[in-house]
């Protein structure tokens, strides 16, 4: 039972049922027999100036007992102060034991039975013989109708709650799931429409603060681009009056900088557009081999089509080969696509320094570098998050290894075509 509303309605039946079996309980073992009310006296000393004496004879007796009976439509009992039956009239009634007998009255088949102690020792046992039900019936009806009563009521109530508090849940996933447009009806005055008017206002806020944030992110990343062209086109106009060694230091940064835009332009629209734009059949070896010849690297394997966007495909590639180049040392780069499975397996392998173990799964954060990257002053942590982000989109995902003989070894599985 895992909706709230359901537990909220079972808690109030579970108490109700409870409460009634409580009730029952309480009347059935009430000791009503150690009490003596005053009207059973009374009623005693009336029955013995009725009856014939103790020592009258036995068919005196049973006359004054049927006489009774008949008068009063009681089963009635006569016995002795020793337990002995004097006389009877009607059902015959329970088992009497003189040991336990007191005057009262307890329930029994067929009806409370009256005992009654008459002045001369005698014992009466009277039982009604038109049979009443038994007043615990009553009472548990009755507390059965109210019970029945407050579930039918209290039903409609917290279904209605359940109900607000499922929308709710369901904003709440739909937020979270990148909709920032997420709201929720406010229902009522109560905690839950406080609640979902925070929501509401939190989800506004955070709205308003992403779009800024993408708003900025773009403008900034395209103003860059008209200083990066300045930059570029002085670089080009430097000619020979510069050392070879600034003229080429400058390229590399133009060109690091101008990569860096790129990367953040497509974070940043990955994070607007949470779902592909296109989707078509891709052959992923056939791709990784283009890629692979920018960097005068070959790709091996087997063909394998996957089902995406190919534009963000070639990106996957591209910046794991990027980065194999960069960190890889100078040991060769190996590029391979196989199928396992039923799905494709892309792996990147470099002879470089290896990732620590610990740091394997940070690597894919962005901005996150490991220790010693920063010095270097090449490359943004971008492009592994992209991967990831990337991998993930088409199904699939990426991970960090530890390659034969030394080095990193990066791969990527994603659902073959059918």
């Amino acid at each position: 039972m895992n909706r709230l509303y359901l537990q909220f309605y079972a808690t109030i039946l579970v108490v109700l049922a409870v409460f009634v079996g409580a009730a029952a309980v309480v009347w059935w073992v009430a000791d009503d027999d150690n009490r003596t009310p005053q009207y059973l006296d009374v009623a005693a000393e009336l029955t013995g100036a009725l009856l014939p004496d103790s020592d009258a004879s036995k068919a005196d007796q049973q006359r004054a007992v049927e006489a009774l009976n008949r008068k009063l439509r009681f089963d009635i009992a006569l016995y002795r102060a020793s337990g002995d039956l004097i006389a009877m009239s009607g059902t015959p009634p329970p088992r009497f034991e003189v040991r336990r007998a007191r005057t009262g009255w307890r329930r029994g088949p067929g009806g409370p039975n009256f005992t009654l102690q008459l002045p001369d020792g005698r014992w009466l046992v009277a039982r009604q013989v038109r049979e009443r039900p038994n007043p615990i019936f009553w009472i548990a009806a009755a507390l059965g109708l109210v019970a029945l009563a407050v579930a039918v009521g209290a039903f409609p109530i917290v279904r209605g709650l359940g109900r607000r508090l499922e929308r709710l849940k369901a904003g709440v996933e739909r937020l979270g799931g990148g909709d920032l447009s997420a709201r929720v009806k406010v229902e009522g005055r109560d905690e839950v429409a406080a609640l979902a008017e925070s929501f509401n206002r939190s989800a506004q806020r955070i709205e308003e603060l992403v779009t800024a944030h993408r708003l900025l992110l773009a403008n900034a990343s395209h103003e860059l681009r008209t200083p990066l062209a300045r930059i570029s086109m002085a670089a080009a106009l430097l000619g020979d009056k510069a050392d070879p060694k600034t003229r080429q230091s400058l390229k590399e940064d133009v060109a690091e900088l101008d990569h860096l835009i790129e990367q953040v332009l497509l974070a940043s629209r990955l994070e607007a557009i949470p779902e592909l734009e296109r989707h078509e059949p891709v052959d992923l070896l056939a791709l990784a081999a283009e890629e692979a010849s920018h960097y005068d690297l070959e790709a091996t394997g087997q063909p394998v089509t996957v089902s995406g966007d190919r534009t963000l495909l070639r990106r996957l590639v591209r910046n794991l080969v990027e980065n194999a180049r960069r960190y890889g040392g100078e040991g060769p780069v190996a590029v391979s696509v196989t199928q396992e499975r039923g799905r494709a397996v892309l792996e990147v392998s470099d002879h470089g320094p290896g990732v620590p173990e610990a740091e394997r799964q940070r690597i894919f954060e962005p901005f996150y570098r490991l220790t010693g990257g920063a010095e270097t002053g090449r490359g943004s942590g971008l492009g592994l998050a992209l991967v990831l982000d990337i991998a993930r989109r088409h199904g699939g995902d990426a991970v960090c290894l530890a390659a034969e003989g030394g080095g990193s070894r990066f791969r990527v599985e994603l659902p073959a075509a059918l």
